[in-house]
Order: C-alpha cells, then sequence, then structure tokens
C-alpha cells in the first residue's frame, strides 16, 4: 500500500509528535511537566455536566442531528453574539453552523473555497493547521509575518498584489495563538477593507476570545461595520469553559461563507451529538461571574510564569489573553535546542517556536494548563539547572 503523494507534502502534527515524546519518556519513569498543549486540566463545570446528564437520557438526542445544528444552538449562538459583542442582525438560518470544535471547521473552510492555483494568506508564526489545510485543499499559501515590532500584526502592504489578487482566504487570530498578541477594531477596520478589495474570505479563529485577563474584553471582526460581507468567525467552547474534548463550537457570518463550509460538512461529518449541543447552550448561559472565576485560574499561573521567568533573566511582560506565554529563547541557542535541553535538564516540554512557522523561530511557547504546584516546580527546576535567559 502507498499513501497518497499529498501527504508527503505534511509534517506530522505538531502536538502529534509532543504527545509522542511525552509517552516516550513517561514510559521511562521520567517525570514530565507538560507546558506543550492547550487543554484545560480543571473540570468542565458543573451546570454544564448537569445538563449533559439530563440530555443523555432524552431519547430524541439520539439520532442524527441537524447537519447544521440544532435551531436551540444557533438561535443560542446569535443571542451569545449580541450578548457578548454587540453583533445584532444575524440570520440563525444561513449565517451559522455548528462545528465539531474549531479544527475540522477551520480544514473545511478551505476545502470549500481553495483550489489549485489559488492563494491563501496565513499567519506566521501561527496555528499550523492554516498551512496543513492549505496543502490538502491544493492551494498555496503567502505567509503574513508576524513581528514584535509591529505588535504581531501583519502588515497588509508587503502582500503583493498578484498574491492579493488569487488569494481565497485571509486568516487571523486575535488574541493570537502562540504569541497572545492583541487586535483592535480598527486594525480590523482594515482587515475587512482589504478583503472588500480583492473580493477574499476574511476567516477570524476567535477561539480565544473568553480567555482574557485584567478586564481586558476581546473583540469580534463582526463587530466593523460591514464586515459581514466578507468576513466569518470562529468560535470554540474548548478554551472558555473546560470543553477541549467535547468538541463543539460555531462559525458565524457572512452567508456564502458559512453556505460553502455547510456543504462540506454535509459531505464529511453528521453534525455534534444533540446532547452535547444542548450542554454547549448552558455553557452559553454561564455568568460573567463563573466564567471570570475559570478564567482567574489561568490569570494566576500566567502570573506565577512571568514573574519566575522574570526572576531568571527573560525579558517578558504578563499576555493579557490565550492560555500561552510566547517567550525568546536564551542567546544562542535556536527554538529546537533550547526546547531539548529543557526536556533532557528539566524534564519540561514546550514546543518550539518554529513549529508554528519560520517566524516563530527564536521563541517557545509555555501553555498555562497545569496546577499552580507545577508551575513553581517548572520554575524551581530551571533554577536547579542553571538556565537562565542570559549570564
Amino acid at each position: 500500500m502507498q499513501f497518497a503523494k499529498r501527504l508527503a507534502k505534511i509534517p506530522p502534527y505538531l502536538f502529534a509528535e509532543i504527545d509522542r515524546k511525552r509517552n516516550e519518556l513517561v514510559a521511562k519513569g521520567v517525570d514530565i511537566i507538560n507546558l506543550a498543549v492547550g487543554d484545560p486540566d480543571k473540570p468542565t463545570p458543573i451546570h454544564i455536566l448537569q445538563v449533559m446528564h439530563e440530555a443523555i437520557d432524552d431519547v430524541s438526542t439520539h439520532n442524527y442531528p441537524p447537519y447544521q445544528g440544532t435551531k436551540e444552538f444557533r438561535e443560542a449562538a446569535v443571542k451569545w453574539m449580541e450578548r457578548r459583542f454587540g453583533v445584532t442582525g444575524l440570520n440563525p438560518n444561513t449565517e451559522v453552523v455548528s462545528s465539531i470544535g474549531s479544527k475540522e471547521a477551520i480544514h473545511n473552510t478551505f476545502l470549500a473555497f481553495v483550489e489549485a492555483g489559488d492563494y491563501t494568506l496565513i499567519p506566521d508564526p501561527g496555528y499550523p493547521v492554516y498551512r496543513t489545510a492549505t496543502l490538502f485543499a491544493g492551494g498555496e499559501s503567502f505567509t503574513m509575518p508576524l513581528k514584535a515590532e509591529n505588535q504581531y500584526l501583519p502588515d497588509l502592504n508587503v502582500i503583493p498584489e498578484e498574491v492579493a489578487r488569487k488569494a481565497k482566504l485571509l486568516w487571523i487570530n486575535y488574541p493570537n495563538n502562540p504569541t497572545g498578541a492583541l487586535a483592535t477594531l480598527e486594525f480590523f477596520e482594515e482587515l475587512v477593507a482589504f478583503c472588500k478589495q480583492y473580493n477574499i474570505l476574511l476567516c477570524h479563529d476567535n477561539a480565544y476570545s473568553e480567555m482574557a485577563y485584567d478586564g481586558y474584553k476581546p473583540p469580534s471582526i463582526l463587530q466593523v461595520p460591514g464586515a459581514k460581507d466578507v468576513a466569518i468567525e470562529f468560535h470554540s467552547l474548548s478554551k472558555s469553559y473546560n470543553m477541549t474534548g467535547w468538541r463543539v463550537g460555531f462559525v458565524v457570518g457572512n452567508a456564502i461563507g458559512i453556505k460553502g463550509l455547510a456543504q462540506v460538512k454535509s459531505n464529511v461529518d453528521s453534525g455534534v451529538f444533540k446532547a452535547i449541543q444542548a450542554c454547549a447552550i448552558a455553557a452559553y448561559s454561564t455568568s460573567e461571574a463563573e466564567l471570570q472565576s475559570l478564567i482567574s485560574v489561568y490569570q494566576h499561573r500566567r502570573d506565577i510564569i512571568v514573574k519566575g521567568l522574570q526572576s531568571l533573566g527573560w525579558p517578558i511582560q504578563p499576555p493579557k489573553a490565550t492560555l500561552y506565554l510566547w517567550a525568546p529563547v536564551p542567546p544562542g541557542y535556536t527554538s529546537t535546542e533550547f526546547v531539548t535541553l529543557l526536556l533532557d535538564k528539566c524534564g519540561i516540554l514546550v514546543p518550539p517556536g518554529n513549529g508554528y512557522g519560520a517566524m516563530g523561530e527564536g521563541f517557545f511557547r509555555i501553555a498555562l494548563t497545569v496546577s499552580d504546584e507545577r508551575m513553581y516546580e517548572a520554575i524551581q527546576r530551571l533554577k536547579d539547572v542553571g538556565i537562565r535567559y542570559a549570564e
């Protein structure tokens, strides 16, 4: 048997490789502190679990769900967008589709709109799926460098005219994974104008919209007047409500974008289990106080890691959003060399920045998804073996 040729172009998924390395070391008895994957370690809130207990016993949830999501789920998503972002006028029948989390919806959007000869405009560093999904769809990616000196925002002026005219999708992700960077509505306005000029579908991966600290509230691209003419936005319950394994979210916005995605989905999956959609509706009714209680856990961990690394010389500031800290490797190391050192000397597992693209070289990412005690222990392990940012 022989793999399809397209697989030769696809590197192993970054986190699958990280998981493989972790399993190998654990099997050898190494005590690994896994700061690699953004998988919340706290349980799903109890009011969501209670709905699941009831929904699972309801036989009406046991059959196939509607491909686009139940009417109740889509209406709840629309109400949440209005309550959270002030976005009004969304049509639950034509401008919302349920998703099995964001990852599959992101991938399927490429299949819906990209073919051979098309460009996709993707951030670098960025979520690896943007690049691999371009390859699966037969397109060609044009990377938009995200640089610290530009607040990790893409410079639209460096996109060649011929590339912009052949581009089908432009991807952004703010709050940003892996850098933790933020974007303003003013910048979103520039993106909307650019995509209108070149007839590009603007895709905003807003998976971290609720993972924000110090009173900051990330915006939606759909808050920009006229954004719905060209933009769709991806939302996931994975991070915000400790529901990564539940695989549920929604995509909202431009009706053509939603229709194309829904057409692909109806041919490759059978929707989200109706009981889980009921739980998602419950999640979206979570009070602001309870949500902030969940977020405060990660904010405290952020402060532990930032203060600890600062004490070892790292020139970093606390990010205002996401589950991640984006940190430079010490002088004299590549990203891969430094994360290998952390694993070998400290038993600390983190991904190298270049796993998110060439512009990630020189950095590594820390996920805030282990307990306070393990965070303190990670810093102590660095101190014990003398790892600092610089002497």
